[in-house]
């Protein structure tokens, strides 16, 4: 299918559907991440950690959200017969939906990371901490896609939650797994910042999974020829 067959006034206006249904969770979570990255930046023993949590809480719940909000409510409330009354294929659907998806997720992602990154460099937070800090966006990257392609593929609520909650729960193991890694665990506390080809292969790797996984799920959602 070229660009030409695909019906893009339709595409926007379900993106912008999806847009407006998530602009209140949108301002919560970002609300909510500004709050995390103060008590972050007051480098106190206690507010790092709390700020740390919340901030890592606020991420899943973002993700969470725009999965939920766009997909899986969707389907309980069975909005998709009123989508598929409109002329629109599968794959205008799909292409509506990952767009959809990405936007409502990237938004609040992106103002944590960079939030994140500007509290690490201009408060007393060790600059060493940037490291572990993109490793960390990075799986809740990865988990995110893996649990909207899940919901974009699989139609059993319990599997799709299933997946977008499993995914995200690895994320402490994942910490743990990575701290240990002489790179993270000898600089972490300093303000020498070293990636290594350990950790840069490690985000370079989450980088392409993020990728195959949407890729591998739009060739699925294309090849179909009805919405079922």
């Amino acid at each position: 299918m070229t660009l030409s067959q695909l019906n893009l006034p339709v595409i926007k206006l379900l993106v912008a559907k999806d847009w407006r249904l998530f602009q209140k969770q949108l301002a919560v979570c970002v609300l909510a991440g500004i709050v995390a990255l103060c008590l972050i930046g007051m480098a106190k023993n206690w507010s790092f950690y709390l700020g740390s949590l919340m901030l890592m809480i606020v991420l899943i719940m973002a993700a969470c959200l725009s999965i939920s909000t766009s997909l899986l409510v969707e389907r309980k409330e069975q909005t998709l017969a009123f989508v598929m009354s409109l002329p629109v294929t599968p794959l205008d659907y799909y292409l509506a939906k990952l767009i959809g998806n990405l936007v409502t997720f990237f938004v609040p992602f992106l103002v944590m990371l960079a939030g994140t990154v500007f509290v690490i460099f201009y408060t007393p937070v060790p600059d060493g901490l940037i490291v572990l800090s993109l490793l960390i966006f990075g799986h809740v990257l990865v988990a995110y896609a893996i649990g909207l392609s899940v919901a974009m593929v699989v139609e059993s609520e319990g599997w799709n939650l299933f997946a977008m909650i499993g995914s995200m729960v690895l994320i402490n193991p994942f910490i743990m797994g990575v701290g240990q890694l002489s790179v993270i665990k000898d600089f972490v506390e300093t303000d020498t910042i070293v990636f290594g080809p350990v950790v840069t292969s490690i985000l370079v790797a989450q980088v392409v999974v993020t990728v195959a996984v949407l890729t591998v799920t739009g060739w699925v959602n294309g090849r179909k020829k009805s919405f079922y």
